[in-house]
């Protein structure tokens, strides 16, 4: 469920109209509704009641920290793959005894950073991982936190780009050889040993591979418990998908009344990471018609946001539901079109082969599930301006990043001399 309703003729926000923002900011931009963000969060709060849990928001879904903020006054912790993404939790609030770190490839620096800060846990995914992070938490004088990513070998059935539990993903390692793994961790005089963690991809909209991967986890913890090796924090990961097209993924209530049985015969803190599930229906990606064109038969949209903006249909073939602002627009002759922006690459699309109500120069349209991998992953490919973020509160917005300016292009450039 989301707050973007027809209201009066005009698709809003909450109480605001989206023509008004797009009159005084400008187009395109995103917008969040901050209602939609706090409701998806407290629906896997009491979902997960009946186990100690914590729920920490993956950042990598939408790093803005005007987003961030609403969560942690939520309530929520962050789930964070890069210093960057520290750097803004720690900026939006977030307790850092609520801040788990995953990613395969963190720096010295990066974990420098994070041992200052006072993060919850590392969660490592390789033996050189674990040997830096020993390394730099001696030199430093402090205790890391740590849990392994195991990797239980489960399909999540979902995009390949996406999906991380497999045995010929990059991530995490392999759940037959992680026990020696934590032997070898637990001998490293600066490291804690307090949790396992594990992430089985991203979209997956079926219960039955996050239970196969959980009970896989459990099993492995009763194998940790066998050797000595107790932990405090069992890191069960994210992934739980959204509807874009005509998906059905099960509701977080579902998925708790599969895995909370087993939970909690383990006396841990069960942790869990979601993005896309909280934020994706919570934003849109407004932009207008700058041109219509025909060319042999075939009908074009051409907007003034482009893959730079949104890139998921262009990466993952993604689908997102493109609706026009203006209510009247739905009931005009349908067409099929290709929506696409101003970026010089074929590749620059919204929407293919799309059927839509009939556009005019002009309109406004609404570009619709766009809050997660949204601006997160915007570029300044072909020099264009990365654009506004917006965060309506009831019958409020504010502007929680300014559109770029020419100057912000060439920040930081400089010609030799």
């Amino acid at each position: 469920m989301h707050d973007f309703q027809y209201k009066e003729g005009t698709l809003h926000c909450e109480a605001v109209p989206l023509e008004k923002i797009a009159r005084e900011v400008g187009t395109p931009f995103y917008c969040y509704s901050q209602h939609t963000l706090v409701r998806h969060y407290k629906v896997y709060e009491e979902a997960f009641k009946d186990v100690k849990s914590l729920v920490c928001f993956a950042v990598k879904s939408n790093s803005n920290i005007g987003v961030l903020h609403e969560l942690v006054k939520a309530g929520a912790g962050c789930d964070i793959v890069s210093g960057g993404e520290l750097f803004r939790a720690l900026k939006a609030g977030c307790d850092p005894r609520k801040i788990v770190y995953a990613g395969v490839g963190k720096t010295e620096e990066e974990i420098e950073f994070a041992l200052k800060s006072g993060v919850l846990m590392f969660n490592a995914e390789s033996s050189q991982e674990l040997f830096a992070i020993d390394v730099v938490a001696g030199r430093m004088g402090k205790k890391a936190g740590v849990a392994l990513r195991v990797n239980p070998d489960v399909d999540p059935q979902t995009h390949p780009y996406i999906s991380t539990g497999l045995k010929k993903n990059k991530f995490g390692i392999s759940i037959d050889a992680a026990v020696e793994e934590y032997q070898l961790a637990s001998k490293m005089k600066n490291l804690e040993i307090i949790g396992v963690h594990q992430h089985i991809g991203s979209q997956i909209t079926q219960v039955r591979p996050f239970v196969d991967a959980v009970e896989r986890l459990l099993a492995f913890v009763d194998k940790l418990r066998a050797v000595d090796i107790h932990i405090k924090y069992i890191d069960i990961g994210g992934g739980l998908g959204i509807t874009y097209k005509d998906e059905a993924p099960p509701l977080p209530s579902e998925l708790a009344k599969e895995i909370v049985p087993m939970l909690k015969k383990h006396d841990c803190t069960i942790i869990f990471e979601p993005g896309r599930n909280i934020v994706g229906n919570a934003g849109v990606l407004v932009t207008r018609v700058v041109y219509t064109k025909m060319n042999e038969g075939k009908t074009f949209y051409i907007v003034d946001a482009g893959m730079n903006d949104l890139v998921r249909p262009t990466l993952y073939q993604a689908h997102q539901a493109i609706q026009p602002i203006d209510q009247a627009a739905m009931g005009r002759t349908k067409l099929e079109v290709d929506v696409v922006g101003p970026i010089c690459e074929s590749g620059d699309f919204l929407a293919k082969d799309r059927v839509v109500p009939e556009f005019k120069k002009g309109e406004l349209m609404a570009v619709m599930s766009a809050g997660a991998y949204g601006f997160t992953m915007a570029s300044n490919y072909n020099s264009r301006r990365r654009v506004a973020e917006v965060l309506v509160m009831g019958d409020k917005y504010h502007t929680v990043r300014q559109r770029e300016t020419w100057d912000d292009l060439i920040r930081g450039e400089k010609v030799a001399s």
